[in-house]
């Protein structure tokens, strides 16, 4: 460590936000990383390679990537390359030679366990516990295998580490499988400050489903409660804004449900796209299982567009004020009951929007970024880990 660099961060992510899967957990380590690239530190993130990735790359933030392994020998080249000391391979920058000062071991179901073999702090990130998502994306024995790892052998292995995580949903159920709540953070995700022009709501109700296309985001509930509102609203749309290996099934569906001229499948949204698309949508529909945090809900609620989503998914009931800013239901029949009566009142609906524009304005990347760096800098310093959580007001 130099005066003229804070110290040297290790992202251990197994994936950046360009891969194809790449979601919200990896737009969360990218603007943490430019918050802390800001503030004096230098940021390296290792993860999988991909397609025609490059193997290492800077990005405009001055975030150094390498890219190594595939799914999942990614985990083992991020032992070997801290062990052997080759994060400053290749012709990037002499900075980053050497082993770094502090590893943020970000856990997406499966950590990289870097305590094990690491001689640096190391801070585990959570987004969410992944309990009810092994079952739906792998078979019996994996998914036991991954919910043994998950919340057993990690829970013992980072038993002395920092935890960071998005949520107090998450926070609490990491305290359930017996991590000390002293030894975890909550910094919440930002909100980029919406700076286009608001585009008014599309005349015809519309609806709007944003994210990968994984089965764990359950857009056939969206499906099916568009089937069955088409009986009533024969106008009606319903935009599937994102990507993923689940997007033929869904397809499939929508053919099946009889309403292909009523559902939209975008693909990748750029910005601006997106932007569009939430302005103009009536309500945002988040039937996700499982969300570490509701990003979506706070994008859409930017632009004024109240959201329904499931108050079993989690860090969802932190990003939304139930009631005001948009709904939490139980099951699929009081999902389809909540979108209905939205829908149908405008004045209510038009009410939670103004009410969800002012609740997201809360959330930046400047504050998340400040929280994060708060408990980096503690780490660094050798403190015991305490909970120097953000504080919104």
């Amino acid at each position: 460590m130099t005066d003229a660099c804070r110290g040297h961060i290790l992202f251990l992510n197994w994936r950046d936000t360009h891969h194809p899967e790449g979601g919200g957990s990896e737009l969360f380590l990218e603007r943490i990383a430019a918050e802390l690239i800001g503030k004096g530190y230098q940021v390296t993130l290792l993860c999988q390679a991909y397609g025609n990735a490059l193997a290492e790359e800077t990005n405009p933030d001055g975030m150094r990537i390498i890219r190594r392994g595939g799914r999942h020998t990614v985990y083992l080249f991020a032992a070997l390359v801290y062990l052997v000391g080759v994060l400053g391979i290749g012709q990037l920058s002499r900075r980053h030679r050497g082993r770094p000062d502090l590893i943020i071991d970000v856990g997406n179901g499966m950590p990289f366990l870097s305590r094990l073999y690491a001689r640096r702090p190391v801070i585990a990130l959570v987004h969410h516990v992944h309990r009810e998502q092994w079952p739906v994306v792998f078979g019996p024995r994996v998914a036991r295998i991954g919910w043994w790892i998950e919340s057993r052998l990690a829970i013992r292995v980072y038993r002395r580490c920092q935890y960071i995580t998005v949520s107090e949903s998450t926070r609490e159920e990491l305290v359930g499988l017996g991590v000390d709540r002293h030894r975890i953070s909550v910094v919440h995700n930002g909100t980029p400050e919406v700076t286009a022009e608001l585009v008014p709501p599309t005349p015809n109700p519309s609806l709007m489903v944003l994210g990968r296309l994984v089965p764990h985001k359950r857009v056939e509930i969206a499906l099916r409660v568009t089937a069955l509102l088409s009986t009533e609203l024969p106008d009606i749309e319903l935009v599937v804004a994102g990507q993923g290996w689940w997007d033929e099934p869904l397809t499939t569906l929508a053919a099946d449900l009889g309403i292909e001229d009523r559902v939209r499948f975008t693909g990748f949204v750029s910005e601006e796209h997106k932007h569009d698309l939430l302005c103009g949508s009536w309500l945002l529909l988040m039937p996700s299982l499982k969300e570490g945090w509701g990003l979506t809900i706070v994008e859409a609620g930017a632009r004024g567009t109240p959201s329904v989503a499931f108050r079993s998914a989690g860090g969802v009931a932190d990003a939304m004020a139930d009631g005001e800013t948009g709904v939490l239901v139980e099951d699929e029949y009081e999902f389809f009951r909540a979108v209905r009566s939205l829908v149908m009142d405008r004045r209510r609906r038009t009410a939670m929007g103004s009410a969800a524009a002012a609740h997201a304005r809360r959330f930046t990347w400047e504050k998340a970024g400040e929280a994060f760096s708060q408990v980096v800098a503690g780490q660094l310093a050798g403190d015991q880990p305490k909970p120097a959580g953000q504080r919104v007001p």
